[in-house]
């Protein structure tokens, strides 16, 4: 082989070689741009919406699911946790813990009913339970049922199922199972608002229906991002987005004004209200239980201490004061 040959070769090799170096560092630079993407997804802290605060007001709950706030200002939160690992744990006003149910597999909605409460297991052939004076009693099976709600006489039930999912009604009564709805892709929530109306939501659809006496459904609200648990008190109708990354808890008012209260959450589940005004929602995807206070209850509190603070001055007032402050306002 000539040295013009030898020569070319070489020049082709190292050619080649710069090219294979630029290719692997690329890549490189495209998997650590991708891995720190992913991390931000994973530790950017939640974004409150304008005069909305939000507190951690308890780590540690595995996937944290349903909260279910008792009389004695203890909750009961679902670790909906697989494989006979979930549980539903106790936390006592005081912060102390007890696993009250374990062995589970994918715990998930709680309920009031009956003078106890029921829950149910997000997983095939598992039945719905009713938890009463320390007793376990089995109501029913389905097969991934998630969200629950009792009205005293009925216990309504739904299945997270793509595409054969059922809206289920337990009759107390007589222990009649009744299917409403049937070929449902993954529905996983039910409330009911004030006025009586019964909502439910179909996560892949990203709809969320008015459940009618008639065999088909009016669509309240639609295009939403995985709609997971809803909420519908006198502020709207709350909805968690069951997403792992970069998710909202959204409320919609009764205008249909949606509002992001939260956003960058991780698979947030329940909301429910408390007794003082506040909202509490499980952060599955961080294991933990999150406190928001609303603006109005932050301004209230603000002038309740401003009103302690002026004391001194102002004596005897400060009572009058204070019951301006606490009265609603017309």
């Amino acid at each position: 082989m000539s040295k013009a040959a030898v020569s070319t070769t070489s020049a082709a090799s190292r050619s080649l070689r710069y090219m294979l170096a630029l290719l692997v560092a690329a890549c490189g630079a495209v998997v650590v741009a991708a891995l720190l993407f992913f991390a931000w997804q994973s530790f950017y802290p939640v974004q409150a919406s304008n005069g909305w605060s939000y507190r951690v007001m308890y780590n540690n709950v595995q996937r944290a699911a349903s909260i279910l706030p008792m009389a004695d200002g203890s909750l009961l939160v679902s670790q909906e946790l697989q494989d006979g690992k979930g549980s539903i744990l106790r936390i006592a006003a005081d912060g102390s813990r007890k696993v009250v149910l374990a062995e589970l597999s994918k715990p998930d909605g709680i309920t009031p009913a009956q003078g106890g409460w029921v829950f149910s297991q997000e997983v095939d052939n598992k039945g719905v339970s009713l938890v009463r004076d320390g007793k376990v009693v089995d109501l029913f099976s389905g097969s991934g049922v998630q969200g629950l709600l009792d009205d005293g006489k009925d216990l309504y039930a739904i299945e997270d199922r793509k595409g054969n999912g059922r809206l289920l009604r337990y009759r107390w009564s007589d222990q009649q199972l009744t299917v409403l709805r049937d070929n449902l892709s993954e529905a996983e929530a039910l409330t009911r608002c004030s006025d009586g109306r019964v909502l439910y939501s179909e996560k892949e659809r990203g709809l969320v229906y008015q459940l009618s006496d008639g065999p088909s459904d009016p669509v309240v609200l639609r295009d939403l991002s995985k709609p997971a648990f809803m909420l519908c008190d006198n502020r709207g109708l709350w909805i968690s987005e069951d997403s792992t990354h970069r998710a909202s808890l959204l409320l919609v008012g009764a205008d249909g004004q949606r509002q992001t209260v939260l956003s960058f959450l991780k698979a947030p589940q329940s909301v429910v209200a408390t007794d003082h005004g506040t909202y509490l929602v499980a952060e599955g995807g961080r294991n933990r239980v999150l406190e928001i206070t609303p603006p109005d209850l932050d301004e209230t509190h603000h002038d309740i201490d401003k009103l302690l603070n002026q004391r001194d001055s102002h004596g005897d007032g400060l009572q009058d004061h204070m019951s301006e402050v606490l009265t609603p306002q017309g």
